[in-house]
């Protein structure tokens, strides 16, 4: 069960950061073996707007990961795609690769690739490319990426072409490693939303409408928002002090690039929807449990864990499986073992706990200022699982 009084401890700390002006508003879930508690504080803007709720719209940047991971496992097991086949057929754009000699290599001083790219090695980010924590211009291949307006840094679908002209611009360029050698953040759920509407013949926002949100109710989640429903999106914020991040109008219309790494928007209840189906507390069950399993299991070697190029201890207490993170160890309270979730860039998170039958949500509008979660989510996940009393 939950303590009501642990709960209380938790709106007070989230009271304290809308308070200070850290954020705007927050809303946040807790679940747990069928008991659900969900708190809305502050409003949808500074200054303004209108209350916090549990639907509330926001945009969830990369926790479209896991959702995007979750659609291609159900082509998996239609055997419209599978794990371990060559991506080729369907991306004739990145086949026969060439690979740098090093990141810092000239685009020209390559080798082939070993193998090709796999549907694994997408879900999986051992690809051979993605975003680096570098200034753009610190290695060849990154500048060269960055001038092509592929996405290498924050999320914005609507800066981006549309998918064939991505990936073409994407196929011009060499991996930054071996496929199956490394793990590169982001890129890879990209490449699978282009992978999953060539599979289907459809637009990645009709296949994900049709074949996950529709099924499970999730009528807040897409790559737009419908005008009647702008007044719930919650303003997005960016840097410090706060800046605007976009406007709401943007979100009237879906983008040119429908991004499975970062496009969405969504609410904490459609979330709460998705948690539950991977967890199979759901009406739905659209994947399998050995299918859920082995999604949510820890994918990577130790050799694929270390990562030069991005925050070193990433991995130190989890590892990847498709889409997102799993807990290997327990390093603080709130890791158990076998939990599974992502976070958005943007100001939210997500995380499923089997072992616990427990779903976490936190949705705010300030993006992080590092790659380092920021306070408000650390104290979050510290306060859900404090309130865990048996």
């Amino acid at each position: 069960m939950l303590s009501t009084m642990r709960l209380r401890r938790l709106r007070d700390v989230l009271t304290d950061y809308v308070e200070r002006g850290d954020v705007p508003g927050v809303v946040a879930l807790v679940s747990r073996r069928g008991q659900t508690h969900v708190e809305a504080i502050g409003t949808t803007a500074y200054g303004g707007g209108r209350p916090m709720s549990a639907d509330t719209i926001f945009r969830v940047s990369s926790m479209t990961k896991p959702v995007t991971a979750a659609a291609t496992m159900m082509l998996v097991e239609e055997c419209r795609i599978r794990l371990d086949d060559p991506i080729d057929p369907l991306l004739p754009e990145l086949a026969d690769r060439q690979v740098l000699r090093s990141m810092g290599a000239a685009l020209h001083d390559t080798v082939p690739a070993f193998r090709p790219i796999t549907v694994r090695d997408l879900l999986t980010f051992t690809w051979g490319f993605g975003q680096v924590l570098a200034p753009p211009d610190a290695y060849p291949v990154l500048k060269a990426a960055w001038d092509l307006g592929i996405g290498m840094g924050e999320p914005r679908p609507r800066d981006m072409p549309d998918q064939d002209e991505w990936l073409k611009r994407l196929g011009s360029l060499p991996l930054m490693a071996q496929p199956g050698e490394r793990w590169f953040y982001h890129t890879g759920s990209d490449v699978l939303g282009v992978l999953l509407s060539r599979a289907t013949g459809l637009s990645f926002a009709d296949l994900l409408s049709e074949r996950v949100f529709a099924p499970l109710g999730m009528g807040d989640t897409g790559f737009a928002v419908p005008p009647s429903s702008l007044d719930r999106l919650a303003h997005g914020y960016w840097n410090e002090p706060a800046e605007p991040l976009d406007t709401q109008e943007e979100w009237t219309t879906a983008p040119s690039f429908l991004s499975g790494a970062g496009g969405l928007v969504s609410t904490v209840e459609d979330f709460f929807t998705f948690g539950r189906m991977l967890l199979r507390r759901g009406d739905q069950r659209l994947l399998s449990r050995p299918a859920l399993e082995l999604m949510m299991a820890d994918h990577l070697t130790p050799a694929q864990k270390v990562l030069p190029h991005w925050v070193p201890d990433e991995f130190s207490a989890s590892g990847w499986g498709f889409g997102g993170k799993v807990t290997t160890r327990r390093e603080t309270i709130s890791d158990t073992p076998g939990s599974f979730g992502w976070d958005g860039g943007l100001g939210t998170s997500w995380r499923v706990d089997p072992a616990e039958e427990m779903i976490t949500v936190l949705m705010t509008q300030r993006g992080w200022l590092s790659p380092s979660p920021p306070p408000i989510l650390r104290d979050f996940w510290t306060l859900a699982y404090q309130a865990i009393d048996d």
